[in-house]
């Protein structure tokens, strides 16, 4: 008898860094993600997945530290997800065809490369102003899995991430979302996660910016029923974890919310 196919889909092993960053300083972050990550992953993992901007801190200077999309940390990018055998996943200033973007990249251990375009820029911190917006969703597969990319600011535009059709299996959303607006956060993720009967990974940063802006991490990882399977306020954080694609689809079918919703589409 054939199974289900649920069961043919194995456990995702996914690493989150929630990393202190140093200001504008892409050599000494480069340098103290890889010394942390050579003593700190100590098994097998799916997938790391760095903060936004995870080799500047998040900054408007991008006519000075926004790279081409074969520069040095593409290369470094490269070169960790060769090293661990596994995907690597972050965002960093792109300069391409004289725009500039927010762009979160997901480098492949073979070096394929996809990417995702922040489709909402904080115009209150006038990332709008320096950074041209994207305008595709972008949805990867691993280990059959369906991985939906966002950053930061997406969060709170439910219906850019609404898991229409069940398009998706696991949002990944990094960030680097400030400590005085962490309660916003804190309710966001799950329910991004309970409404769209998804799992939500969302990895922040820590420690203060160039602005004196404090990052406090409350990175997590939020079931489809809304428990919590990570959480980690404060603290530097590099830490692995599993989730399981069983329990996704025991969910989905105890409680059929997705059939009900609204179909739409964005202009």
């Amino acid at each position: 008898m054939e199974q289900p196919s649920y069961l043919q889909l194995s456990n995702l092993k996914i690493t989150v860094f929630q990393a202190y960053l140093f200001w504008e300083n892409v050599d000494k972050n480069l340098k103290n993600l890889s010394l942390r990550l050579s003593s700190g992953v100590k098994e097998k993992t799916d997938l790391i997945v760095l903060p936004e901007m995870f080799n500047t801190g998040f900054s408007l200077n991008s006519e000075l530290l926004a790279e081409e999309m074969n520069g040095k940390t593409m290369d470094w990018m490269a070169d960790v997800a060769r090293t661990y055998d596994c995907v690597v996943t972050g965002s960093m200033m792109i300069k391409e065809n004289g725009h500039y973007f927010n762009r979160l990249i997901w480098m492949t251990q073979e070096g394929e490369v996809t990417y995702y375009d922040k489709r909402h820029l904080f115009s209150m911190g006038k990332e709008d102003d320096y950074y041209t917006a994207g305008n595709k969703k972008v949805t990867v597969e691993l280990k059959g899995w369906k991985i939906r990319l966002a950053i930061c600011y997406d969060l709170r535009f439910p219906v850019w991430i609404r898991n229409q059709g069940a398009d998706y299996d696991l949002l990944l959303i990094v960030a680097s979302w400030p400590d005085q607006r962490m309660a916003h956060w804190r309710a966001l993720i799950p329910a991004r996660a309970i409404e769209n009967q998804s799992y939500v990974v969302a990895v922040n940063r820590v420690g203060h910016d160039g602005n004196q802006v404090y990052h406090s991490g409350h990175s997590m990882c939020i079931d489809p029923f809304g428990n919590t399977v990570y959480y980690k306020p404060e603290d530097e954080d590099l830490y692995t974890f599993s989730i399981g694609y069983e329990e996704l689809v025991k969910i989905r079918r105890a409680y059929p919310f997705l059939p009900d919703a609204d179909n739409f589409t964005i202009v």
